[in-house]
């Protein structure tokens, strides 16, 4: 069978791209430090749960609507029906914003790399502050990752990911087996990620366990449609997609027997507390400490570990410049060198007044660049995360489930020779009622948290909160304006117009 001139050359190649989008700083940090604020063990049992009734049916659904189109995402849904179009703009938006903040993460990721041998205990804020130094670290993140996007789906992207993510996962399990070896604290570390205490878990806590499963997944974010788009008939998308939902959660889980033991180590042998488990504060704070109290050993252990994670970062962002860019290029049959050179220049300059926004807030500059009572790199990951990417994914689960229908999706998968069996039914039910109505609880309850947040154990309204939260929704409804204004009756383009615009 001749292979596609834009697309991915093999079922492991977009096997391994597609687990590089999804696994991200969510899998290294995100996930320790919620299942650490929720109880541990419990949290994490609900959290395997949610990847199995929420991940898998939405992944699917997303890599079915790209691949059945062979399109970006705009025109995928539109391929669906020109009605639901601006699913796909929506598609097309959130990552370009997501991009422009977690470069600033990974030019974090890039700077504790390269200083792994330095003094990465304690200069966390004084990195943060260096206006200059963080602007060009967030360069180098991003150089990174155009050069692999501009190098195209066969020869960039499928090729970057079989060298990286087999790397990231033989990191991380060295690092796993190194923090099991510390001795004392370990067992008191591994008894907390692994014993369940379900009377730690509250209600919030599952929600976490919801909203983590999602997230982690990249799910929502176009990312799944554009790579899925790029995939033939040989890719068995109901296997590809267990397989890299499982590789997914393996990083997750394979994160928490890395940061446990060796955190509660840290606390046992110095007689100290290990620092904030929350947020960015785990990766860029405790850890550091932890690897500069184990001495040389230590710095080499965190030259690696940080090296891991900056390839969990790259290998995401890689997906995100891929979304916007597949767009732009099909939809204007311009060069992709062009266009991924022109996202990455405005992801730069974007990223500029984030990571000088966040630097102001850690280091409690009075006057600091804040909107709605965040820094603008939280504002980004609130508007994307919280209340974007669970609309975007709720509405890829209602066009399979209610537009094409559970039967043509069946029909079409088993006309590619791919039978479902007793799946079939399953999913029907699953994509229909089950997952939206899940992903809905995410987004109810997560914009519920912003406009009423628990203060002083109690719950009172929040005008910042309403604010984020209108802003989003403008946002979307902005989207939906433009497709309807410009894109609804205009050619958007396929993958064959990339092919085209390349020659």
């Amino acid at each position: 069978m001749e292979k596609k001139q834009n697309g991915f050359a093999s079922g492991l190649g977009f096997i391994l791209a597609a687990a590089g989008s999804a696994v991200g700083l969510g899998n290294l940090w995100g996930f320790p430090y919620k299942t650490h604020a929720n109880g541990g063990a419990a949290f994490v049992l609900v959290y395997v749960a949610c990847v199995l009734f929420i991940g898998i049916v939405t992944m699917l659904c997303e890599i079915y609507i790209g691949r059945r189109a062979k399109a970006n995402p705009v025109t995928a849904f539109k391929f669906a029906s020109s009605k639901i179009g601006w699913f796909g703009v929506l598609a097309v938006i959130i990552p370009g914003f997501i991009s422009c903040y977690y470069a600033v993460l990974g030019g974090y990721t890039v700077r504790f790399t390269v200083n792994s041998f330095g003094t990465n205990a304690g200069s966390f804020v004084s990195f943060a502050e260096k206006e200059w130094l963080v602007i060009l670290f967030t360069a180098v993140f991003i150089g990174t990752a155009l050069l692999v996007v501009m190098g195209g789906v066969k020869d960039g992207i499928e090729k970057s990911s079989k060298v990286l993510m087999p790397a990231l996962f033989i990191i991380l399990v060295g690092t796993v087996i190194f923090s099991l070896s510390l001795g004392e604290g370990v067992s008191e570390g591994l008894a907390f990620y692994m014993k369940p205490d379900f009377s730690k878990l509250s209600g919030s806590g599952i929600l976490a366990a919801m909203g983590q499963a999602f997230y982690s997944l990249s799910l929502g974010m176009g990312a799944m449609v554009a790579y899925g788009s790029y995939t033939g008939k040989e890719v068995n998308l109901l296997k590809s997609t267990a397989m890299i939902c499982l590789c997914d959660t393996g990083v997750a889980l394979l994160a928490g027997f890395a940061i446990f033991p060796a955190v509660y180590h840290y606390t046992a042998t110095t007689g100290l507390e290990a620092g904030s488990f929350q947020g960015v504060g785990l990766m860029f704070q405790t850890l550091p400490l932890v690897f500069e109290d184990l001495g040389f050993i230590g710095k080499v252990i965190q030259f690696f570990f940080f090296f891991m994670v900056s390839i969990a970062a790259v290998t995401s962002v890689i997906s995100l410049f891929e979304v916007v860019s597949q767009f732009f290029i099909q939809k204007f049959r311009i060069r992709r060198k062009k266009v991924v050179m022109a996202v990455a220049v405005v992801a730069v300059l974007i990223s500029v007044p984030i990571g000088i926004s966040l630097g102001q807030v850690l280091g409690g500059k009075e006057n600091a660049i804040v909107i709605f009572g965040q820094n603008l790199l939280d504002l980004f990951d609130i508007i994307t995360n919280t209340v974007l990417m669970p609309v975007c994914a709720f509405f890829s689960c209602i066009t399979v489930g209610w537009i094409i229908g559970p039967k043509k999706f069946s029909r079409e998968m088993e006309q590619d020779g791919q039978k479902l069996g007793l799946f079939s039914s399953l999913f029907s039910v699953m994509v229909k009622f089950v997952t939206p109505l899940l992903i809905l609880a995410i987004e109810i309850f997560g914009v519920y948290d912003l406009v009423f947040p628990v203060v002083d154990s109690a719950r009172s309204f929040s005008a910042n909160g309403l604010g984020i939260t209108l802003s989003a929704y403008g946002l979307l409804a902005l989207g939906t304006v433009i497709y309807f204004v410009f894109l609804k009756n205009s050619d958007t383009g396929t993958n064959e117009d990339e092919t085209r615009a390349e020659k």
